[in-house]
């Protein structure tokens, strides 16, 4: 099969699948705190089928997959689902995208099946901060810190954090969380607050940009020059006396789009070409209507053919996701 690239020669091989949109957080920059209705379950892609997909974007030259969500770790039985996918490709970089409240009881399980590491999404250290930003009860920030630990010891490294920084909210505990990712060896992404809240509170004023990160960090924590990180979506900084890294996603006043490789599938079987895309190219009808593998693949190579330039966040024609992030896929 043809290997997956777009009209403007970007090589794709990194695929987002989001196994549910439910999530047992409300957190501010992601979902509404109520009134969000959750997809049947139904219409959500079944194990099999993800396997079918993945066993198809690999022939097409995808190596890394992330299961995200929603909360992934909120689907039954997922360890069944990673251990496929390591039947699929052994040596696939397989991760995941978790809130963390699950890690405790679970952590053991998914490296045993194959999962390789982990990203946790962790946005303050403190309770009452914590509960602020998730809309839940701030003493579980004591929970994820523990399963990190438990995690770690299942083998599941590197362990990243992606903190989302967002004025008014979190951006004073930048310094605290380059500490702890030092002391405790774990490479903490501060993510810029993106436009996918899905109920209007994005604005550029919310929005503490990437450099205002890393002078904050660089004021207590030197930090030496940028390392090239291919098509990775954060620029890693080292800190200079070599304790760590960190790394910046400066998605909306540093656009990587250029250099983009990756694609999404949402829960409900749609592929999203870009985070931003305003369409989706229906991946669960093909599935669930007798196309053969190649008949889906030529689909996907058409769909990724078109993927767009960059994602206009900074433009006046700009149009915001009419899904939220956790119905997308993180």
């Amino acid at each position: 099969m043809s290997r997956l690239k777009d009209s403007f020669g970007r090589m794709i091989d990194d695929l987002r699948i989001s196994l549910t949109d439910r999530c047992n957080f409300r957190c501010v920059y992601c979902m509404p705190a109520e009134g969000l209705a959750w997809l049947p379950k139904r219409e959500i892609l079944t194990y099999e089928e993800i396997l079918r997909l993945v066993r198809i974007f690999i022939h097409l030259g995808i190596r890394t997959v992330r299961l995200t969500g929603g909360e992934p770790l909120m689907r039954q039985d997922i360890d069944v689902l990673i251990a496929g996918l390591t039947r699929l490709q052994p040596d696939l970089d397989l991760s995941m995208t978790t809130n963390g409240f699950f890690l405790k009881e679970k952590a053991r399980r998914l490296a045993e099946a194959g999962l390789k590491r982990i990203n946790v999404s962790l946005d303050s250290l403190q309770p009452e901060r914590f509960e602020r930003m998730v809309r839940r009860d701030g003493r579980l920030v004591f929970k994820i810190l523990e399963g990190l630990t438990i995690a770690r010891e299942a083998g599941l490294q590197p362990i990243k954090l992606n903190c989302v920084v967002m004025r008014g909210y979190n951006e004073d505990e930048v310094v605290d969380f380059a500490r702890m990712g030092r002391d405790q060896d774990y490479q903490v992404r501060f993510i810029e607050f993106m436009p996918l809240d899905a109920q209007g509170e994005w604005s550029m004023t919310a929005v503490v940009p990437g450099a205002e990160i890393l002078a904050r960090i660089h004021e207590v924590f030197p930090l030496a020059p940028a390392v090239g990180n291919g098509s990775e979506p954060a620029t890693v900084y080292r800190f200079a006396d070599g304790r760590g890294a960190i790394g910046i996603i400066a998605s909306v006043t540093e656009p990587f789009c250029d250099s983009c490789n990756r694609i999404r599938i949402t829960a409900d079987g749609q592929l999203r070409t870009c985070l931003f895309s305003v369409h989706e190219h229906n991946l669960k009808g093909l599935l669930r209507f007798g196309a053969t593998d190649e008949e889906i693949a030529d689909f996907i190579l058409a769909a990724v053919w078109k993927k767009e330039p960059g994602h206009k966040i900074n433009q006046p024609d700009f149009v915001k996701p009419a899904r939220s992030m956790s119905a997308i896929g993180g």
